[in-house]
């Protein structure tokens, strides 16, 4: 049977940039295949009882610089955990990542989106940096930047984000494999055990 990881998250999430490679790495591990799946975490939130980082309370916006400072040093990863340009609207980035068409594209932008907001300290909600960003990927920015724009893009990420609803996914990133939820990054190690099976 063949495994199939579908990948829900949002290029905005730090989160999603601690476990991007690591994910990788597991799912090449065990020939399984990832399927990329931007969604709209501004649409679920408020249906399973999540909150933008700037609207929680206090205490749980301290904890979680803490936890991101955890991560960075675990991982040996460069991570910025104040970047200047965070929270920022993700929908085009999104919808470039959709556009790709292609899995290995889509995974390898994901990458170049994520390293902008989280270790380069670029505006990802700007479309000149989104552009850099497809261009590092090794893709035409102008034709994707196109279907990135398209209606049927936009569908797509609504369709991804419906279904992510109905899954109960509520939070960045999730993994669904065999209709198992794994969320966050730090259940990874859950996944790949999962994946030996």
């Amino acid at each position: 049977m063949a495994k199939i990881i579908d990948y829900y998250f949002s290029p905005v999430s730090p989160w999603t940039y601690l476990g991007h490679a690591r994910f990788q790495q597991i799912a090449r591990k065990h020939g399984a295949t990832a399927v990329p799946k931007p969604v709209d975490y501004g649409r679920i939130f408020p249906l399973s009882g999540g909150l933008p980082v700037t609207k929680r309370p206090p205490q749980r916006q301290a904890y979680r610089l803490v936890e991101l400072e955890r991560w960075r040093k675990h991982l040996g990863v460069p991570l910025n955990i104040q970047p200047k340009f965070f929270p920022y609207d993700a929908r085009l980035a999104a919808l470039a990542i959709i556009a790709t068409g292609d899995v290995d594209k889509a995974m390898t932008l994901i990458a170049a989106l994520l390293r902008g907001c989280w270790a380069e300290e670029k505006n990802m909600a700007d479309e000149a940096e989104v552009v850099a960003a497809i261009r590092a990927a090794g893709l035409d920015s102008s034709a994707l930047l196109q279907q990135a724009k398209a209606p049927e893009t936009a569908a797509r990420f609504e369709s991804f984000t419906d279904e992510a609803i109905a899954r109960q996914v509520f939070g960045a990133p999730t993994y669904v494999y065999r209709n198992e939820l794994f969320w966050g990054q730090d259940r990874l190690e859950f996944l790949d055990r999962a994946l030996e099976k």
